[in-house]
């Protein structure tokens, strides 16, 4: 079924004072899906005991959601350029729930990997979000607007950490899920009755073969990269799949050059602003995770080793929350730097303030307000850099492929949050201390996780220099 080309243009005017509810929902649905990511961060430790699997296998309940959201968010966005942004969305949020119902249902481990993989297939809502603002709202509000969802992606997961601490503490693990079957519930529902179905539409049949192979190709990466701690990073499995990964991303990419309507444009993806806009986030996303993997074990770590400050989960989750609601202030901040200087000089920004936060905690961090403070900066920069980034890649696209740029930029962020994941796990687990019986991460191997964190926001700001000037923004680039 080929679907129907409108030719009515973006209904900018369309929304009215309705614009603010529009972006209030679409903000709300991205902070919920989101919130997915960290879910069962909590119970991760509990959870061998709780499906009676083995720790490795439990971690499944992460890298689940990981390659789901990395697989799905791509084609999300071009479903939802054929066949409507909203009908995607809904069904996208309709995915939550039905996530999550499995896992509240689930005692052992393969129905809490089913779940988790639906709950991750849910992350195109953000990307989904981002365009159906640029249809919907009026040119002037657009840029604050687009920056708001696009920080809901480091806001849910900064404020559920300490939400889900709370309620794993007072109440069995299974209401975690009936919580956010609830509020995917309401985001549906919100969605359904607020939210305008877009008239833009790309032409054309569904590029299968083109999802298909993007989808073997990001499994056979990101699989090694989140599991290779675990396998061993010179082990025959891991090397044999990145390699495998290689050749089918060329295979692939030779065939969507090939194709009339690809499930990626590579020519438009090659194009300078939106090439660096990617690379960028890439390293960006690598800082932000960094800021999540480290600090919450700093503010965990037992006061007897010198450097840690004894902290629960709560507690630490509660300490690092304003750098999540720091992001989401700092939005229409941002919306205003890329109305005065661009987008461009915004990414730059915030990756000079995410550097600046780490090197702050680099040297400061023997208190709980130090970390959080620094955690304030980390997430101030990240806000600033992820608010920037839809307006970039908008910019150098057609109207008619929002949705699939914008997923395609949610796709590297989360390859650099996984490539994060596994280069910082390994620093973290060969600098140690033994405390007891207890091993632990040495403040040295905290402080070298700083200055990796460190070197990513820096070649984040090289990719952002490289992003060519434009004339939007009074000449400004």
């Amino acid at each position: 079924m080929t679907p129907p080309v409108a030719s009515a243009p973006p209904a900018t005017a369309r929304s009215g004072s309705g614009g603010g509810l529009i972006v209030a929902v679409l903000g709300f649905c991205g902070i919920v899906v989101a919130l997915m990511q960290t879910l069962v961060v909590p119970i991760i430790p509990q959870l061998p005991h709780l499906i009676s699997a083995s720790p490795a296998d439990a971690s499944w309940a992460v890298t689940a959601t990981l390659l789901a959201a990395a697989v799905v968010t791509p084609i999300a966005g071009r479903l939802g350029d054929m066949y409507g942004k909203k009908r995607i969305l809904v069904v996208s949020l309709f995915l939550v729930v039905a996530g999550s119902v499995v896992c509240a249902f689930a005692h052992s481990l393969i129905p809490l990997i089913v779940g988790r993989a639906l709950q991750g297939a849910s992350v195109g809502v953000i990307p989904l979000g981002i365009s159906i603002l640029r249809d919907e709202l009026p040119p002037r509000k657009v840029a604050g607007a687009m920056a708001i969802v696009s920080a809901t992606l480091g806001v849910g997961g900064a404020v559920g950490l300490p939400v889900a601490a709370a309620v794993a503490q007072v109440a069995d693990w299974h209401v975690l899920f009936w919580m956010s079957a609830g509020l995917g519930l309401v985001c549906a529902a919100l969605a359904f009755a607020v939210i305008p179905e877009s008239p833009v539409r790309t032409s054309g049949r569904f590029d299968v073969l083109g999802a298909a192979g993007l989808s073997a190709a990001l499994i056979l990466f990101l699989l090694p990269i989140t599991k290779g701690g675990t396998w061993g990073w010179s082990d025959p499995l891991t090397l044999g799949l990145l390699g495998a990964s290689a050749l089918v991303f060329v295979v692939w990419g030779f065939f969507q050059l090939r194709t009339a309507r690809p499930l990626v444009d590579l020519r438009v993806s090659a194009r300078p602003h939106v090439l660096f806009t990617n690379l960028a986030s890439i390293a960006i996303g690598f800082s932000m995770y960094g800021n999540s993997l480290t600090l919450p074990q700093l503010l965990m770590a037992p006061e007897s080793t010198g450097y840690g400050l004894g902290l629960s989960m709560v507690s630490a989750g509660l300490a690092l929350a304003p750098g999540g609601l720091v992001m989401m202030a700092l939005s229409p901040v941002s919306a205003k730097i890329s109305a005065w200087r661009g987008p461009r000089f915004t990414l730059m920004v915030g990756s000079t303030v995410v550097g600046l936060g780490y090197l702050f905690v680099f040297f400061l961090s023997s208190t709980v307000w130090m970390i959080l403070l620094g955690g304030m900066v980390i997430g101030a920069g990240v806000g600033l850099s992820y608010s920037s980034m839809p307006a970039l890649i908008i910019g150098a696209v057609p109207v008619s492929e929002t949705a699939a740029a914008n997923g395609l930029n949610s796709l590297m962020r989360s390859i650099g949050t996984s490539s994060a994941a596994a280069v910082i796990s390994v620093v973290l687990a060969s600098m140690t201390v033994t405390l007891g019986t207890a091993t632990i991460p040495s403040y040295d191997a905290f402080r070298a996780t700083f200055v990796i964190a460190i070197v990513a926001a820096v070649v984040a700001l090289v990719f952002a220099f490289l992003i060519p000037r434009t004339r939007r923004a009074a000449g400004h680039g």
